[in-house]
């Protein structure tokens, strides 16, 4: 399988993290939607990372999908989604929040190096900017009432995403999401960051 996309995009790492806790080999490619534009098109001509390239040439989008793809490639040997149903549910629920965070965090980046000064909206981006900041509250709640574990044995997808998430952010947005603001999470992130997996694909090129 080969993995499409640069890393400094969160989707794309969470993917490239969760294969490689998941012991499932590829092949990372850093293809940028921007710079090489037309190398991306050619394997997959939405030009969405990240994509991946499965062994029989069928390309996958969206890190939700491609990941739903590689648990079942994985099972039963491993699985990053707990099994029991209220263990699971919450683990849906961190998801759901990290990718919001990660989502919104994502618009405010693109809105300020990519749209000219006087074309940004500042009524949308105070709005963009209070749903970044209300997903990173929750995440931080949840970690202090039910801290994850972050061991190779004990992190699952909700983990990996969160880490993912808060590396993007404190790279891109530290103005806006203080890492004083947010002590678990940035605890939890940092010692998620020592395992191999994550040391192995870093949130640069």
């Amino acid at each position: 399988m080969q993995l499409i996309g640069m890393l400094d995009s969160p989707y794309v790492r969470r993917v490239a993290v969760s294969l490689q806790l998941l012991g499932l080999p590829f092949e990372h490619r850093s293809i940028s939607v921007f710079r090489t534009f037309e190398q991306f098109h050619a394997i997959n001509p939405v030009v969405k990372a990240p994509s991946l390239v499965c062994e029989d040439g069928e390309v996958l989008m969206d890190s939700t999908l491609i990941l739903d793809y590689a648990e079942a490639l994985a099972a039963p040997r491993k699985s990053l989604m707990p099994k029991g149903l209220p263990e699971r549910q919450h683990a849906l629920r961190l998801i759901g929040l990290a990718l919001a965070a990660c989502d919104k965090g994502v618009q405010m980046v693109y809105e300020r190096e990519l749209r000219p000064a006087e074309k940004q909206h500042a009524p949308w981006l105070d709005r963009v900017r209070g749903q970044l900041l209300a997903a990173c509250s929750a995440l931080e709640a949840e970690q202090q009432r039910r801290p994850l574990e972050a061991s190779v044995q004990g992190i699952n997808q909700a983990g990996v995403m969160m880490a993912i998430a808060w590396a993007m952010l404190q790279q891109k947005l530290p103005e806006v999401v203080r890492a004083a603001d947010y002590p678990a999470w940035r605890e939890f992130s940092t010692q998620a960051e020592r395992l191999d997996a994550f040391i192995a694909y870093p949130p640069t090129e």
